[in-house]
């Protein structure tokens, strides 16, 4: 079988085709020039992964030796990201009103941020959660425990979540035993990142079939070397080359926001089918083109927005697909009253 054409050519090439998703030019020069004037906000950085991920452990500022105490800071963080990731897909829940949620130091947490919320609060409680050794071989209960909800709504797919956590732990046992030593054949670079986390961790494998041709969208394989970078404040360790390289991370959140800014424009049809409530299987035909046509947007967001600020700044943009990603997130979270018009597509799988 030919190998799959990669994220960004994939969205490309998908876009080209699509029947029931449509990139809207206008949309993309409206969401460029809202970028644009964001352009010097903390918002559209690395350091802006931070705030969006408030619960994420701070691996120390200090850039002297690495002590021991550092090491396994760092470490710690990394794992944290490396068992986040991993377990990073299908928080949707059946009903509305019945939301997973976990509480943690006083506030209430849903959707992925009950997952972040869940693996802190048993970090507190003295469970060894972003250790190999310890996830690699954890029961069902266990992970049960560790993901439980704080009301009758547990979290979705917690068979699927315990075999993908622990098989990429076993990965990391066999790679040094920490997430940081796997990935370091890699050289900081994002494409090899990724390269090496979707050949030896079968659970990150995010492909599908589209008009003949294999394409892959590596969701959870991207926003861990995002992520990896995001934790890492781009400084020091974290500082990892060829980001450009790394699309937007397809997911059901993000192109919500995408057709509410005109950017993605949605067929009748497939807005009827998903206000009707109909699930797309993961590798349906329209949820591929939900998911391409949502890369190869950001790509042309990413692209105008730099021709913007070359045209107008007389300077070059390094703002990367990634950081518009992390940007468009809690963006569709903090307008998702405004945006509840334009309805969100439902897959169960382990990639997003």
């Amino acid at each position: 079988m030919e190998p799959p054409l990669l994220p960004r050519e994939s969205g490309q090439f998908i876009a080209e085709r699509s029947r029931d998703v449509f990139v809207e030019e206008e949309g993309v020069q409206k969401v460029a020039e809202m970028l644009y004037n964001l352009r010097h906000s903390e918002d559209l950085t690395a350091g802006g992964w931070k705030k969006a991920n408030p619960l994420a452990p701070a691996p120390t500022s200090d850039q002297g030796s690495l002590s021991t105490a550092r090491t396994t800071q760092i470490n710690t963080a990394l794992n944290w990201v490396f068992v986040v990731d991993t377990l990073n897909f299908s928080f949707w829940p059946e009903e509305e009103s019945q939301q997973c949620e976990v509480t943690y130091e006083g506030t209430t947490y849903t959707g992925y941020m009950t997952l972040c919320a869940a693996i802190t609060r048993a970090l507190k409680e003295g469970l060894q959660i972003t250790d190999p050794k310890y996830f690699s071989q954890m029961s069902v209960e266990e992970l049960g425990h560790v993901l439980r909800s704080d009301n009758d709504t547990p979290v979705p797919m917690l068979q699927e979540r315990h075999q993908v956590l622990t098989e990429g732990g076993r990965v990391l046992q066999d790679h040094g035993g920490s997430f940081r030593s796997f990935i370091s054949p890699a050289g900081n670079d994002a494409r090899k990142m990724v390269e090496l986390i979707v050949e030896k961790i079968p659970s990150y494998r995010d492909t599908a079939q589209y008009e003949g041709k294999n394409i892959s969208f590596y969701k959870r394989a991207q926003i861990l070397v995002a992520d990896f970078w995001g934790v890492m404040e781009a400084r020091g360790e974290g500082d990892i080359i060829d980001m450009d390289w790394l699309t937007m991370f397809a997911d059901y959140r993000v192109p919500q926001a995408l057709v509410y800014l005109g950017a993605l424009r949605y067929s009748d049809a497939l807005m009827q089918a998903l206000n009707s409530g109909e699930l797309l299987r993961s590798g349906d035909r329209r949820e591929v083109e939900i998911r391409g046509c949502s890369i190869w947007s950001v790509e042309l967001i990413r692209d105008r927005l730099r021709k913007l600020v070359h045209e107008r700044d007389g300077q070059t943009c390094d703002i990367n697909s990634a950081v518009i990603d992390f940007y468009l997130w809690p963006y569709a979270k903090r307008h998702h009253k405004e945006m509840a018009h334009i309805p969100i597509h439902h897959t169960r799988c382990i990639y997003y």
